[in-house]
């Protein structure tokens, strides 16, 4: 397991932790308007916690969080300061490495596949990239919900001679819990995704934003996707905490409850038999804090 790489955690109840105001629709994107200094903190956090990767927080930073007005506004330069913050702290640490991943989220929603538009996201995405560029030594394209999403991506860094990351949500309801064919939340399949990444040019195939209950086997099919072809992808892991089910609109109204039972125990157990199924990328997601991170590095890299 040594050569697992150690990604931060969730932005948000970090930020909250250390007292910023998150409200919908902004968000985490309000900690950066409002209370800058606190998004730094929390990467700091992280890093401190043992993260080998740290992603930038820009995820709210689309329309349909901030809208289009302040996006076209705004937005650049939203995107630059946290671009510049995630850099900033990384590069306070002398020494080891620490990466600087630029959040490329789903344009129109979390979990709202049906919403993607591929004649506008080119627009939205061009944003972020240009102005993320500087500061950034990878791409991420997280929470996406259908393949469409994760090509947009594609194309939007194909310019950028930076690798490029995709994380895909995955269907976390009661029929995915009991052990079903891994699915995203589109209803495509894993194994097609997977397929996907083989061509694509990604550096990493991810999941994430989803129950640690189904991770597993997504993993599994996606190492048994890449073995047959001898794909040289890594795999990644980044569940979250969330309690009960996650419906369409879990991930954009409102604080979503979390799980009690998660600890940074039980998540670490968790993260062992990903390690063990071929992921090599782990972190955490949404209600994921520094203190589980600090025990994924201790636990994974011992």
């Amino acid at each position: 397991m040594s050569t697992t790489r150690i990604l931060d955690g969730g932005m948000s109840r970090e930020l909250l932790r250390l007292g910023a105001e998150l409200k919908q629709p902004e968000w985490s994107a309000l900690a950066l308007m409002n209370s800058p200094d606190i998004v730094r903190e929390v990467h700091e956090e992280f890093i401190a916690a043992g993260s080998q990767v740290i992603t930038t927080n820009s995820y709210a930073l689309v329309p349909f969080h901030i809208g289009e007005d302040r996006f076209r506004k705004e937005g650049a330069e939203l995107i630059r300061l946290a671009g510049r913050l995630a850099r900033e702290a990384a590069d306070t640490v002398t020494d080891r490495k620490v990466v600087v991943a630029g959040s490329l989220p789903p344009i129109f929603g979390s979990y709202e596949p049906q919403n993607f538009d591929p004649s506008r996201v080119q627009d939205y995405l061009k944003v972020l990239v240009e102005n993320l560029n500087p500061f950034v030594d990878i791409w991420l394209g997280e929470t996406l919900s259908l393949i469409a999403e994760a090509e947009a991506v594609r194309k939007a860094v194909a310019a950028s001679s930076k690798p490029f990351w995709i994380a895909f949500t995955l269907a976390d309801d009661e029929a995915a819990m009991r052990g079903g064919e891994p699915k995203l939340r589109s209803g495509e399949s894993v194994e097609d995704a997977a397929s996907w990444a083989v061509s694509s040019g990604a550096e990493a195939f991810l999941f994430n934003c989803s129950k640690p209950e189904v991770m597993q086997a997504a993993v599994e099919t996606a190492a048994r996707v890449f073995g047959k072809v001898d794909a040289q992808i890594e795999i990644g892991v980044y569940a979250n905490a969330f309690e009960g089910e996650t419906g369409e609109a879990a991930a954009n109204e409102g604080l979503h409850d979390t799980r009690d039972d998660l600890n940074d125990d039980a998540y670490s157990r968790y993260a062992c038999a990903w390690a063990e199924a071929g992921a090599t990328i782990i972190g955490g997601c949404c209600g994921i804090g520094a203190a589980h991170i600090h025990r994924l590095r201790n636990t994974l890299l011992s």
